[in-house]
């Protein structure tokens, strides 16, 4: 039976330098559990950084007017434990652009070690009809660019 490996999965050892778009989170002593390491929820929300600063600061206007991102999936492989204190940098690049949605990878490093990578996908609402609503054109040109920047 053969297994289907994500492209940031565990085999893989992402760098910082393979992501476009970066952001840094400061590590909170009430992040931490009962072992001393960053909790593994924690995880989830470090990713949502790395999208957030991807999606609403990127540089571009992806959601137009009436327009929301809503996670549909996440993917999340833990590779070493976080400790208190310190930061870590989330990277983000676009692995495909749908009609709506947005494949992501994306990985958490600490001291330059990779300890988190996953997957989102995004999909752009419409916050009245709360239905998926289509990428305008500049927004489009914009994430193909930045699909292209991930070389």
């Amino acid at each position: 039976m053969s297994q289907a490996v994500s492209p940031v999965g565990a085999a893989a050892e992402p760098v910082l330098s393979d992501f476009p778009f970066h952001a840094r989170e400061k590590l909170r002593y009430g992040d931490t559990d009962r072992q001393g390491h960053v909790n593994n929820a924690v995880f989830a929300t470090f990713l949502e950084t790395g999208r957030v600063e991807m999606l609403i600061n990127g540089g571009a206007d992806l959601m137009g007017p009436d327009g929301a991102f809503v996670l549909a999936r996440l993917l999340l492989d833990y590779r070493r434990e976080v400790n208190w204190p310190g930061e870590v940098e989330i990277g983000t690049r676009v692995l495909s652009i749908g009609r709506s949605s947005l494949r992501l990878a994306q990985a958490v490093f600490q001291d330059g070690a990779c300890v988190a990578s996953g997957e989102s996908v995004v999909v752009l609402t419409d916050v009245t009809t709360r239905r998926s609503k289509p990428f305008s054109d500049e927004a489009r040109a914009y994430l193909e660019r930045s699909a292209g920047d991930a070389g």
